[in-house]
């Protein structure tokens, strides 16, 4: 398996730019994170040359994280807004010659059904494939737990199979995180098998605190154990909240 650190959580004992060269000390190969947009492409890709590690997955940018924005493709009248974070988001992508996007959803804005806000989303899903196919990205979408992010535009499963389906594009698919799986209450390893040909990235956390793998609930040996006999070929992400310290919680990687 090939593992990248999620610098947007891991390392966060050192400034973004020096998480790069923490994480390729740590034997990372492969980084991805939330958000590079506080930097120019060019200063992001140079951190992540001079590491030697490759940027596997980020974010379109998703608006003012602070002050709750999660993205806005599923709202309306926001189309316009939409692509050109799309084209921004690819400006990054070629810089930082970064292979996949992680399109979010957005919060479901008040007075809005849920059916309006996912013929939103699916609409802006068909143009943003179509316009990262034309650049060499990939698109991905992903289910987040309600608990951790109520409200969001895609929270479950069969919703992001249903939106994957309506969007009908090869450029778009999907991004399976255990950990929101497993807080969905889904069959984590048996669902996996079954969503493979769909799946082009993977993250990984326990539940619950969403801390190392091996820390809580969750499997792990049995999800390793599917992920490897799968021939699954991509990056599995680590985006979990070190326990204490980065570092020092890495004995997941040798376990698995």
């Amino acid at each position: 398996m090939k593992f990248s650190a999620n610098l947007s959580m891991l390392y966060t004992e050192h400034d973004f730019l020096d998480r790069f060269a923490a994480a390729a000390a740590d034997g990372f190969g492969g980084v991805e994170f939330v958000s590079p947009y506080d930097h120019e492409p060019d200063t992001v890709a140079q951190a992540a040359q001079a590491a030697g590690v490759q940027v596997v997955l980020f974010n379109a940018p998703a608006g003012d994280w602070a002050t709750g924005e999660r993205g806005c493709a599923c709202q309306p009248g926001q189309q316009a807004r939409f692509r050109a974070e799309i084209d921004r988001a690819i400006d990054y992508a070629r810089a930082l010659a970064c292979p996949r996007l992680h399109i979010m959803a957005g919060l479901v804005p008040e007075g809005v059904t849920t059916a309006e806000a996912e013929a939103v989303f699916i609409d802006n899903l068909g143009w943003a494939a179509e316009r990262l196919a034309g650049a060499g990205v990939g698109g991905l979408i992903e289910p987040i737990n309600p608990v951790d992010m109520p409200g969001y535009g895609l929270s479950r499963l069969d919703q992001a199979e249903r939106v994957l389906a309506a969007v009908g594009h090869g450029n778009l698919r999907l991004q399976y995180d255990v950990y929101h799986m497993a807080m969905t209450g889904e069959a984590v390893v048996t669902q996996f098998t079954r969503l493979l040909p769909i799946i082009d990235h993977i993250q990984i956390a326990d539940r619950p605190g969403r801390h190392e793998p091996g820390s809580g609930t969750i499997d792990f040996p049995s999800v390793f154990t599917a992920i490897r006999s799968s021939g699954y070929q991509g990056w599995v992400g680590a985006e979990y909240l070190p326990a204490a310290g980065t570092s020092m919680g890495l004995g997941w990687r040798e376990r698995a």
